[in-house]
This record gives structure tokens, sequence and C-alpha cells, in this order.
């Protein structure tokens, strides 16, 4: 009998094929006392999976194939980060000497105590770091009890092989360019895991967040893989396998007719030209911008130069990767986000000047601009290295998480200051504009006043629908109840659109809402010309602005927000997508 599981969809695509289950050694965790004479031993062992460890991890750096997506490279680059960090490496080794106990024992407790903090991040992109973590661990751990570190892959594999895991790590990952993968599903993960945006890189059907799929499959049976709704088929019957792989036939269609829109300019079938922005977090994504034809950079997270650090960049090292992105733009515009941190993202080192104050919600306490207007000295710090940047291409200063008026007039105060400071200094520095992030309610009842102040704005929909909804989305229990085309979420964008638009500043979606095609035509009708957005999604969008009429879709979209009913609005949003000129005319 078939079982339909429902998941994450991460890799596009849909694949038929024979599972293959991977299987790991145990991580069943030792405990038992050590005695005093033995404590050294005990700590020099542990010192030696560490470096067993790195060795490891720097091989398969070595080892990434030169066509494999630039994430891969990073993400590993990562667990060696988080490897030097002296919360994995020296901390396990103090409490092993304090409780005189096995360094494998003492690992697990401080890994625990590292998943808590983890957990209490708001943020869904670090929250999920959390299994970054867990994996260089995992690695510790095997190198400790003398476990293999490699996933257990048949010699005889199908060629239209699924792989089936618990979880995959970037390093396993390197093994998709050795092996025939077809697909790949995991029973842990979420939307924005590294496995989901390797699924996403690696452009290979795959599902995530499945819970149970490695219990209900035995190996080498029939499974469909269907990357674009998140489902996971096991043991289909002929009917369902047909009509599957006639819908692969088609999507791989679909996707050879996007490859001949890459440098097409988005513009629409009226002739309105629509900015298509990409998200990137390194350097590294730069190539994945180019390849997919975006105009520039419309969020760029620099938060990640403050994690897995014992102190913060100097204005010299942040100034260094901001020209240096800038200057692989060549020309093209970037939006950089000052950091946007709190204390529970990386406790270790602003807890040398900010304390928690026992927040039993992060998400509400000191983040985002309210640390940095609390932390001046690394708020001018940056804001000295974005304007030295500047001299090299055209660049865009936001503040995120602004709440009010008087936020922006204490950055504006700071501003002035870091290029007082610049001046003084004789050190160059360019013109920026200057904008927000508004992703707080109150900021977006009161985006008229803050328009006034600045050059531009970018909505965050995925905090602004979390927070008009009151659900975290990483919580299974009520992710369900985010719904980004939930009438109040609507009626809120099209607040912000229009007055940024009658005041003609600059207005874009950065969110996850912005590379989503189920809101392409209906955010077009509400007025919104900018969308910033991973860029795997770009051509997705492309197609469908190519193909849709504003003038027409603005009256759709004036029916749809009128409406106050969920699930009216879900139902008006298909048949916005299935009009019969979205049918006749999209690719």
């Amino acid at each position: 009998m078939s079982i339909v599981l429902h998941g994450v969809a991460a890799g596009k695509g849909i694949a038929v094929g024979h599972a293959h289950l991977i299987t790991r050694g145990t991580t069943e965790v030792p405990q038992y006392d050590v005695s005093d004479d033995l404590i050294d031993a005990e700590a020099a062992r542990f010192d030696a999976a560490i470096k067993a460890t790195r060795k490891e991890l720097e091989q398969l750096r070595g080892a990434i194939p030169e066509n494999a997506p630039t994430e891969l490279g990073a993400f590993i680059s990562l667990h060696l980060m988080l490897l030097t960090d002296v919360t994995l490496s020296r901390e396990p080794i103090d409490i092993l000497r304090e409780q005189k106990i096995n360094a494998e024992w003492a690992l697990k407790q401080q890994s625990d105590k590292l998943a808590a903090q983890f957990d209490s991040i708001d943020d869904d992109y670090l929250r999920e770091r959390k299994q970054d973590m867990l994996q260089v661990v995992c690695r510790i751990h095997n190198n400790l009890v003398g476990q293999s570190n490699e996933i257990n892959l048949a010699d005889n594999l199908f060629d239209d092989t699924v792989l089936i895991a618990h979880d995959l790590s970037p390093a396993d990952t390197v093994l998709f360019k050795e092996q025939h993968i077809t697909a790949f599903v995991t029973d842990a993960g979420g939307p924005t895991s590294h496995t989901a945006i390797l699924g996403r890189s690696l452009d290979i059907p795959s599902v995530i967040g499945l819970h149970n799929a490695r219990k209900l499959i035995t190996e080498n049976e029939i499974v469909i893989v269907d990357g674009i709704n998140g489902i996971l088929i096991i043991d289909p019957d002929e009917v369902v396998l047909n009509e599957y792989r006639h819908l692969a036939r088609e999507y791989r269609n679909h996707k050879r007719e996007l490859n001949k829109i890459k440098k097409t300019a988005a513009t629409t079938a009226d002739g309105i030209n629509i900015e298509l922005l990409a998200n990137i977090e390194s350097a590294e994504d730069i190539k994945a911008l180019h390849n997919f034809g975006a105009d520039g950079v419309g969020l760029f997270r620099s938060e990640f130069l403050y994690l897995n650090r014992d102190n913060m960049p100097t204005e010299d090292e942040q100034y260094e990767v901001y020209a240096g992105i800038v200057k692989k733009l060549k020309g093209k515009n970037i939006t950089i986000r000052t950091v946007d941190l709190g204390v529970d993202k990386n406790p270790r080192w602003f807890g040398q000047n900010s304390t928690p104050n026992g927040s039993l919600n992060p998400a509400l306490g000191l983040t985002g601009i309210r640390l940095c207007l609390a932390e001046p000295v690394m708020f001018r710090t940056q804001m000295r290295a974005i304007l030295r940047a500047a001299v090299h291409g055209p660049v865009r200063m936001m503040w995120p998480m602004i709440t009010s008026i008087s936020e922006v007039r204490q950055c504006l105060i700071h501003l002035d200051t870091a290029q007082r400071q610049l001046a003084e200094r004789d050190e160059a520095f360019g013109p920026v504009s200057i904008g927000c992030m508004i992703e707080i309610p109150s900021a977006a009842m009161t985006v008229g006043s803050i328009l006034k102040l600045v050059d531009f704005i970018s909505i965050g929909t995925n905090d602004l629908i979390q927070y008009l909804l009151s659900v975290d989305r990483g919580d299974d229990s009520v992710s369900h109840l985010y719904q980004p085309g939930h009438p109040a979420v609507l009626k809120t964008l099209q607040h912000i659109i229009r007055t940024a638009n009658r005041m003609e500043k600059g207005v874009s979606i950065c969110g996850e809402m912005a590379g989503d095609t189920v809101f392409t035509r209906l955010l077009l009708g509400m007025g919104l010309r900018r969308f910033s957005m991973n860029p795997n999604n770009l051509l997705s969008v492309k197609n469908i602005i190519l193909h849709s009429h504003t003038g027409h879709l603005e009256n759709d979209a004036a029916k749809i927000l009128r409406c106050e009913d969920p699930e009216k609005t879900e139902k008006l949003i298909k048949i916005l997508n299935q009009s019969e000129q979205a049918e006749s005319q999209a690719v």
C-alpha cells in the first residue's frame, strides 16, 4: 500500500527512483568517571579527536569538485570555524577536568548547552545553524570512539538512487558528484537548514523534515520525490508512477525554457521594468547572482562576519569583505544590512558588555537595531567600513528591526559621526543611500514618517508575518498558521507599498515571499516593482513577470485585498494565478 508523507520542499523537481537508506554508527554516548591520574590523558584524547576532525574537514574541502555549488565549500568552512571555536575545542576539556568525567560525556553536556542557546534564537537561518553545530559534534564524537564519519553507500547503487537519511551534512554531499544520486530526502531539517540550502544549490529534487521516512522505507523500494510540493510517495502504484513520470518530463522541459530568459530584462507585458535582486551571505554567492542575471544585491546579511569568533570584526576586516563584494558586482547595487544580532545569537563576546537580562523571549529583547544603538562603537565601526567600501561602487546601507522614527533619528546621528570620523582621518568614503527594514508592525503602521528620513525601505516579510500573526514558523505545532496570504498580512503590505510609491521612495520585499511565485502576480498588482530573493528563485519569478500585465493585475489585487476571510483569500489568489492570461502566456 502506498504511503504519502509531507515535508519541506528543498530542491525543486520530481524524481522516481530506488531508495537507498544511509546508516551511520550509533550515537549512544558513554558516561563514566575518570580518576585524577588519567584526566590529562582524557584531555589529550579529546585534543586528538579535534585534530582528526579538522584534518577530515580540510581534506573534504580540498576534494570539492570545481563544478560544485559555492554553498558546499562555505558550509564546510563553517564547520571548520565551529570546530576551532573554544566552545567546542576547549570548554569540553574544562568540563571533563572539573567533573572528572570522560570526554564523550563532557562533549555531550557542552553540545546540549549550545543547542539550547541556538533554540532561543529568533532568526530562522541562524537557529538552523544548530544542526551544523550538532554535525561537528557528531564528527568529534565518532573520532573519540573510533567510528567512521563516512556515510555508508553501497557499491552497486541504481542509476536512479534516492538517498534516504536522518540528515545530510555538507561533507556528505561531496559524494553527490561521485555517485549518480537522483534525489534525497531527510527526516530532519527546516526551510532554512543547510540541507535545504544545499538541496536548492545542487539543483536536485529533495524533501526534508519528514520525521519518520527512514522507518517506513525499505532498501531498494520505489519512491517518488516531489520537490515542488514537498511530498514523498512510498511504493506508488502504476497509475501514480505514470502520472509523476509525466510531471517530471514537463518540469524538465519547463526548466530548459526558463534558462532561455537568463539574459532577458524583467519587463512586464505592458512595459513596466521590474528590478530583481539577490539575497546573499558571502562573496561566494556572487557567482550565483551573475549566473541568474540578478540586477544586484537586495540584502547582504552582514551578521555572518560577527559569528563564531571571540571578538568583533575590525573596521579593516569588514571593509575588505564589503569592498571585495562591491568590486565583484561590477557596478550593480548592493544593499548591506547592518548587523542584525541579539545577545542570544552570540553570547560569547556580546556577553562581555551585555547580558540577556533573563529575557524569556529574545525576539522581543535587545536585538537588531536596539543592540546596535546600545553598542555605538560596534555600530559606527561597521558604518565606517560600509562608507569606505562605497568608494568602489554603488552601496545602500539598511538598518534592521526599526520600530519608530526616533530610532531612525538616532541612527542618522551615528551615521553623521561615522562620516566625521572618516573625514578627520582623511579616509576616503563614498555616498550611500540609507534605508530601513520594515519588519515590525509598529514600523509598518508609521512607515510614512519613517520614509521622510530615509531613501528606501525593504520589507522583511519573514519576521513581519510572524509578528503580525504571532506564529513561530519554526515550531511544527503552529507552523501551519504561518500564512503569507492572510488578509492582515496583505493589507499591511498594501499600506507599506502604497505609502512608499506615493512618496516616490524605493520599496522592495526581501523576505521569502519575494521568491514565492504564488505571490508574484499579486505583489505586482499591489504596486511592488523591486523583489529581492534567493538567486535560485529568480528565473521562475522573472517568467511570471514577463507574462503579466500590471494594469490587469491591479483590479484583481484590489478584489483580493477587500476579502477578510483567509480561506477565501487563498482561493482568490489561486484563481489569479490560474487566470486565462497566465495559463495561455506563461512558459
